[in-house]
């Protein structure tokens, strides 16, 4: 067989290869035009932070999610039954993880005690904040932005329970209009449970 003939014939594999592999790899769908986070409004300034004894600490533990926030999109409540997800609307992280940070920054500004979040904390503290985030979406029936967080607050074995709940009017029903009114309720939010922890 001489060398030309050689060359045809390996032509057909090299060319499925290609073909092949492209049938493994999966490039996903195009991505959003821009990610969502959340931004606290009360902000540490350089160089300054409380200190103290680990034990005094207060420990924010990340929120427990219903299924629908168990993901990095934006949940729409269009009916009393019905879930979708807004279009372009994503997160950098999962909602849980962005609210337990505001929490921890609008903490440690609010009332200046040490405030650490579950992988701070190594130990076992007097004082722990956990909860449930119950809505972190756009309500279609009320065209509003809603924050609700069902918070537990222990401590040395005593338990306080309340609800905070805000919601932002929101002319259209998209990405960044819905991602700034989310970002608003959730530094209220915030700043509510601050108000009810106290110093």
């Amino acid at each position: 067989m001489n060398l030309s003939r050689l060359a045809i014939l390996r032509l057909p594999v090299l060319l499925a290869a290609p073909l092949a592999l492209a049938g493994c790899i999966s490039f996903g769908e195009d991505p959003p035009p821009a990610l969502l986070t959340l931004t606290p409004n009360a902000q540490i300034e350089n160089g300054t932070g409380p200190s103290g004894n680990a034990s005094a600490a207060l420990t924010v533990m990340q929120p427990e999610v219903a299924g629908s926030l168990a993901v990095t999109r934006v949940p729409v409540q269009v009916d009393a039954s019905t879930i979708a997800y807004l279009k372009d609307a994503v997160w950098v992280d999962r909602p849980a993880k962005l609210f337990q940070q505001l929490l921890v920054t609008t903490l440690r500004q609010r009332t200046g005690r040490l405030v650490l979040d579950s992988i701070e904390s190594r130990s076992s503290t007097e004082v722990s904040l956990r909860g449930t985030l119950r809505e972190f979406g756009y309500d279609a029936r009320t065209k509003s932005a809603v924050v609700t967080y069902d918070a537990i607050r222990e401590s040395n074995g005593e338990l306080q329970t309340r609800r905070f709940s805000v919601s932002v009017p929101v002319a259209q029903a998209q990405a960044s209009p819905v991602g700034v009114a989310l970002n608003e309720a959730a530094n209220q939010v915030a700043l509510d449970v601050a108000n009810w922890i106290g110093g």
